[in-house]
């Protein structure tokens, strides 16, 4: 029943003009002030903007936002709880500092998910979702630093969504955006990017062939490969 949900869905997105009108017909949510504020700290903190160890100060951050510290003030707490800040009672909150401990466990748990999650959405993956991955991808060879982890991201949600787990994938976002602040302490190297790309074009060729074991082997290959490449960063990083 499954399969043949799948294979309706594949023939309903075939036509480029029904894409089109999915894509474009969403339903579109505004975000609250809550979530612009943790969005703008949080990008700080990946960006490199906030170093590790930094203080933030709720009044400061939140005349320079324009807001009142009441958002900032939930923004603080949603981080902490994603691990990009630590808060210190009487103290106030700070960026997380780096550690090697943490890379290693972030990793572990995406090596136990992700191959799972992905080997669940090839059964239902759609063309239509096939080809967003692959403009992705497109995309991420002509990003810059700033944006290339984000996108990195969107590739991966988009070919894990399919799999209907959202608790899963809500997990997978946090331990993705500890993972891209490591990144965004070097450049993303040109052999970096060329890697990246082959590996998720394999990634998303997988899925257009339905080839579940291959694509839950090839995505393991991918996130250990991702694991000693930010492993190396942090070290280098800790040891200036």
């Amino acid at each position: 029943m499954r399969q043949a949900a799948a294979k309706r869905r594949s023939n309903e997105a075939s036509a480029p003009s029904e894409v089109l009108a999915e894509e474009t017909t969403r339903k579109i949510v505004r975000p609250t002030t809550v979530e612009l504020v943790t969005t703008a700290v949080r990008q700080r903190i990946l960006s490199g903007e906030y170093a590790p160890g930094e203080v933030l100060r709720q009044e400061a951050l939140a005349d320079e936002l324009g807001v009142s510290r009441v958002p900032v003030r939930e923004a603080i707490t949603r981080l902490t709880a994603e691990g990009l800040l630590t808060s210190v009672p009487h103290r106030g909150a700070y960026v997380a500092e780096l550690s090697v401990d943490e890379v290693k466990e972030t990793f572990d748990i995406r090596l136990r998910l992700e191959p799972w999650i992905f080997a669940e959405a090839i059964a239902c993956i759609t063309e239509a979702e096939i080809r967003k991955a692959e403009r992705l991808v497109k995309e991420m060879d002509k990003a810059d630093s700033g944006v290339w982890g984000q996108l990195n991201w969107r590739l991966h949600e988009t070919l894990y969504l399919p799999a209907q787990k959202e608790i899963t994938l809500q997990m997978l976002r946090v331990l993705h955006d500890r993972s891209d602040r490591y990144f965004r302490f070097q450049a993303v190297q040109v052999p970096v990017r060329e890697q990246s790309h082959e590996e998720h074009m394999a990634m998303i060729k997988a899925c257009r062939s339905r080839d579940v074991k291959l694509g839950a082997k090839l995505l393991e290959e991918h996130v250990k490969t991702a694991s000693k490449q930010i492993m190396a960063v942090v070290e280098a990083v800790m040891s200036r």
